[in-house]
């Protein structure tokens, strides 16, 4: 009588089970979305008086407030550079952006901020409109 070799398959099969239990517990958490908290009762204004605020409209146009005034790209630059100057306590600036204006624009003005000594850039959100 020959001696017949065999593949013991065994230990195959309980890695494959183990295999099959992992993929039947992570494919289902991977696609489920994830919902994010929606700011439902932000503040739209900042918290205390003093604060910059940067507004760009449609257009691209550039509106200092506190109090309010129009500015050009090279005049927000100056004029950001005075401003925090003298400050010592927060280099924050609020910036308050059109949701249909270009990422580009936006960009810009952070560029422009970050430039002029502002550490921080907060963007300020309003309350979801129905459109």
């Amino acid at each position: 009588m020959l001696p017949r070799a065999a593949i013991n398959v065994t230990p195959m099969i309980d890695v494959m089970l183990v295999v099959l239990m992992i993929f039947m517990v992570i494919v289902p958490a991977i696609t489920t979305p994830v919902n994010l908290p929606l700011a439902a009762n932000a503040d739209p204004r900042p918290v205390e008086d003093d604060e910059i605020i940067l507004r760009i409209d449609r257009k691209g146009t550039y509106t200092l407030e506190n109090p309010s005034r129009l500015v050009t790209p090279d005049e927000l630059r100056s004029e950001l550079g005075r401003l925090y100057s003298g400050r010592t306590r927060d280099r924050v600036l609020y910036l308050k952006a059109d949701a249909d204006l270009a990422f580009g624009a936006v960009e810009h003005a952070i560029e422009i901020a970050r430039e002029s000594g502002v550490r921080v850039v907060g963007a300020v959100t309003e309350r979801g409109r129905v459109r």
